[in-house]
């Protein structure tokens, strides 16, 4: 079932972004399998005190504005006016958006709101976990470290936090941008418990965020692959930022039936 939903929205973000000339493109295809855990395993809509999600790399928005209209929460006409005037779906997470627990564009500061809701959750003794998913350009931000230290030292055993690790940034490869390895042995110093998954493996991704932490944070290193789904745009940082032209589109596409 998460493949064929997968499928259906890489679709979707592809074509969008051609009719919006929308960039990100890359961003959203290596989130999505972890969105799509995310919001069908761990997120009950249906439940008042349902678990918290914050996308805090918000240029990946449309992905999750497509998988908000899979799971019914926005309808196509809204989905599909994604970069017109006066459109709700911003291009960067808008909580305006049925489902989107908070508003992110600045990178670097959607984990830092999370450590705040999760201490909140923890003293006032509300039994909810809170999901952030950061871009792995975002440990460049002195703001993602802080967060890191203070979830660690007021032991947020209800945040999680999963790193999009597919290496590469606006501009270049993170390695060749600001290298951040050895990444896993740096997050456990902060006294983080620290897992690695394959970010496209939707059994694998459920796996590893049920054996979240019960003393700690848990930071879940998810290997992804900028562009996930077609092969010309894979790991390629073009796509960061350019939309696919009309011969693009139909070549994505075809990859994708």
């Amino acid at each position: 079932m998460f493949k064929k939903i997968a499928k259906k929205i890489r679709k979707n973000i592809i074509q969008i972004c051609h009719n919006s000339k929308a960039s990100h493109l890359g961003s959203s295809l290596s989130a999505i399998d972890i969105l799509i855990v995310i919001y069908l395993r761990f997120i009950n809509f249906r439940n008042k005190n349902r678990n918290i999600f914050i996308l805090s790399k918000g240029h990946a928005c449309l992905a999750l504005y497509c998988l908000l209209y899979e799971i019914k929460k926005i309808s196509k006409k809204i989905l599909f006016s994604f970069g017109k005037n006066h459109s709700i779906l911003m291009a960067h997470a808008s909580h305006k958006v049925p489902g989107v627990d908070f508003s992110t564009g600045s990178l670097g500061h959607g984990l830092p709101v999370a450590t705040g809701i999760a201490l909140a959750c923890k003293i006032k003794k509300i039994k909810k976990k809170v999901f952030v998913l950061i871009s792995d350009g975002e440990l460049n931000e002195g703001s993602t470290w802080e967060a890191l230290l203070f979830s660690a030292h007021h032991k947020l055993n209800n945040l999680i936090v999963i790193i999009d690790y597919n290496k590469i940034q606006s501009f270049d490869w993170v390695k060749k941008v600001l290298n951040i390895e050895p990444l896993k042995q740096k997050l456990k110093s902060f006294g983080c418990k620290v897992l690695i998954v394959d970010g496209h493996d939707h059994y694998q991704i459920f796996k590893k965020l049920n054996q979240a932490s019960l003393i700690k944070p848990t930071i879940i290193i998810a290997n992804t692959i900028k562009g996930k789904g077609v092969s010309f745009m894979e790991n390629k940082v073009l796509w960061h930022y350019r939309p696919p032209n009309k011969n693009e589109l139909q070549l994505a596409l075809g990859e994708l039936k």
